[in-house]
């Protein structure tokens, strides 16, 4: 992906997250993050298909709050089984950290969170655009987007924090996170 796509001023975040990841090893995105121990970490988001809304506070004083995790799970379901899946931790932290870097109020606006098997199965017969073995299924990976928010900034700030995968679908409108390996497309 050309750096043209994904314009953004953030050069004091890269060396910041440089500086952070030499301390840290394990999910790099966690290096972005407050690593204090007291302190809330919260998400929002807004499910495109189901029109649920969530703003939780999952961490707390160094813990995660399984109340708050379990409403989580439920609002990033697949919508189409109702299935859900606990999604990955670091993907969380990721999605925290992100939303720091954006410096916005919005919450996320979900695409698709967990995927069951069939509806994956289903997705990657029908489009030429969905992994057989997506990190969807595994609760690591999400598409979305932020009202507000260009979608180009969006694409750059994730690439900024090295943390997986990203994924530019500007035709689509949102951009893919997931906590694979460090990849763009």
């Amino acid at each position: 992906m050309s750096q043209r796509v994904c314009k953004m001023r953030r050069g004091w975040l890269k060396a910041g997250a440089a500086f952070a990841l030499t301390g840290l090893r394990g999910w790099p995105a966690l290096a972005a993050v407050d690593q204090k121990k007291n302190g809330v970490r919260e998400l929002a988001f807004y499910n495109q298909h189901t029109g649920e809304s969530l703003k939780a506070s999952y961490w707390a004083d160094g813990n995660y709050l399984p109340d708050a995790l379990t409403e989580i799970n439920h609002i990033l379901r697949d919508h189409r089984t109702n299935d859900v899946l606990p999604m990955g931790l670091p993907l969380l932290d990721l999605l925290y950290t992100l939303h720091g870097v954006l410096a916005t109020p919005r919450p996320f606006q979900i695409i698709s969170g967990y995927r069951s098997p069939q509806t994956n199965a289903f997705l990657a017969a029908h489009s030429d655009g969905v992994a057989k073995g997506s990190l969807h299924m595994q609760g690591k990976a999400i598409d979305l987007y932020v009202e507000g928010v260009p979608l180009d900034q969006l694409c750059r700030a994730a690439m900024d924090l090295h943390a997986g995968g990203v994924g530019y679908y500007p035709s689509s409108n949102f951009v893919h996170v997931d906590i694979g390996r460090v990849r763009a497309w």
